[in-house]
């Protein structure tokens, strides 16, 4: 009996692997899941590529804020809308 178990084993599991591995590769959480995260995956690469120059642009752009005073003086101007004492501002009504 033993002896006829170990003949039928390597078969059984031969027959058992020919026949999930291919509905385990062709079913919606096989190739088709594998490729969809692989275009994912490459999609998430791009985008941590640009926040990485992103970040390198802001660090550039924080470093000459620290030591340039035209800088401090650029963005004072450009997003805090400050302006000198001896400036005028002149406001125009849009129509």
């Amino acid at each position: 009996m033993k002896a006829r178990i170990r003949q039928l084993l390597p078969a059984g599991l031969l027959l058992l692997a020919a026949t999930s591995v291919p509905a385990m590769v062709w079913s919606p959480t096989g190739l088709a899941r594998l490729e969809s995260l692989e275009q994912q995956r490459k999609g998430l690469q791009l985008e941590v590529q640009h926040l990485e120059r992103d970040i390198e642009r802001l660090r550039i752009q924080a470093e000459s804020i620290k030591t340039s005073p035209t800088s401090v003086e650029r963005v004072a101007r450009d997003e805090l809308g400050l302006v000198r004492q001896t400036e005028l501002v002149m406001q125009f009504k849009k129509d």
